[in-house]
């Protein structure tokens, strides 16, 4: 065998970059044969109708699929990394050297995981850093990537350039600065009210076999608060916790996009809709002034919304409750004498409206007390 067929066989079956050192070590040829039988191999592979290609990495070479064929071979290579893996490499990469704590701030604590696999395989390296951990890149990134060296700077200035091409050859392009997004079917309507386009619908808490299977290629997940360990055990992204039971919590749900989905949302929507629900907030507190009778809130949603109106407290006072007739502990609601908040299973509508539903359920309620008397 000639020196050609020897550094073609070795190209193929290395599956990763080899050094010219190395190619000339296992050839048994001097170095100037080796960078000669490879100067001709990569001119045979470009001028060639060919899925391969070679490449030189400086002072490495890989034998790899071509870019416009990479696509095609993602359900047959072994091992390959799930889009929310890579992802994630592509945060360490672009940001590093990165803090562990602060990517998990950006990723979620499903990232965990990610970081544990990603070091497994040799693409991350993680060291002590103070009570948290400092990621980077590997050479073998590097040639995973088809990148030049592994040099931070060198790997952000490569990633950039992916972003303005828009499309072009490789896992990286524009997963740094988009996530995919789901929501549940409750907060659907909080993706318009912050100009959110790209997102889909799924029921988290119980997920069918599709959604299951759609949930691994999410990266936020916004659901209600208070399902951590449910949704735990469909999902391991980034969850944004919501509450919805006044008008804070919608300002704080919808400033909480804004924080978390920069990128995603749009921000003279997010203004807008932040007036309208102050607004509308306004109109209601100022209709509760004149409003003389005490109540009594028997849940702590019930409590939130009195408190926000300003309503006077009373042990005595008019019952509060939720429409679903029992509280936690499993006692039942008294009917008489109370009014009744409706729960979101109970009413239609964005969540504005939710919530003026349940504010005008108490303050229409009051008024007919307050009118016979009572």
């Amino acid at each position: 065998m000639d020196e050609f067929e020897i550094i073609e066989a070795v190209l193929f079956a290395a599956g990763s970059a080899i050094s010219l050192e190395k190619l000339t070590k296992i050839s048994g040829k001097p170095k100037k044969a080796v960078l000669l039988a490879l100067k001709e191999l990569m001119k045979a592979y470009s001028s060639r109708t060919s899925a391969l290609e070679i490449i030189n990495l400086g002072d490495r070479y890989v034998m790899q699929v071509k870019p416009e064929y990479a696509k095609l071979m993602q359900e047959v290579a072994p091992k390959e990394l799930s889009a929310p893996k890579l992802r994630t490499l592509s945060m360490i990469a672009y940001h590093q050297p990165l803090l562990q704590s602060d990517l998990i701030d950006m990723r979620g604590s499903g990232a965990y995981d990610h970081i544990k696999d990603l070091i497994k395989r040799g693409f991350v390296e993680s060291i002590p850093c103070g009570k948290s951990r400092q990621l980077s890149t590997t050479s073998l990134f590097a040639d995973y990537f088809g990148l030049m060296k592994n040099d931070p700077k060198a790997i952000k200035e490569k990633i950039l350039e992916l972003l303005k091409l828009q499309g072009g050859q490789s896992e990286i392009n524009l997963w740094i600065e988009r996530r995919t997004i789901a929501v549940t079917p409750m907060y659907e309507s909080l993706m318009s009210m912050c100009g959110i386009k790209e997102y889909f619908v799924v029921n988290a808490y119980s997920p069918s076999k599709e959604e299951t299977s759609r949930l691994l290629e999410v990266d936020v997940l916004v659901a209600s608060a208070g399902y951590i360990d449910t949704l735990r055990q469909y999902f391991d992204g980034k969850i944004l916790e919501i509450h919805s039971t006044t008008f804070e919590d919608l300002t704080e749900a919808v400033s909480l996009l804004s924080e978390e989905l920069t990128n995603e949302v749009d921000p003279e929507a997010v203004e807008n809709t932040l007036k309208k629900i102050r607004n509308t907030r306004e109109k209601y507190v100022s209709s509760s002034v004149l409003i003389e009778k005490k109540v009594k809130p028997a849940t702590e949603m019930a409590s939130r919304i009195i408190n926000d109106l300003s309503l006077g407290i009373s042990s005595e006072g008019i019952l509060i409750a939720p429409d679903y007739g029992t509280l936690r502990n499993d006692v039942k609601i008294e009917r008489g004498g109370q009014i009744l908040i409706p729960t979101h299973h109970s009413v239609e509508g964005d969540l504005l409206e939710r919530i003026c539903k349940k504010y005008d359920s108490i303050l229409k309620g009051l008024s007919k007390f307050e009118k016979r008397g009572a």
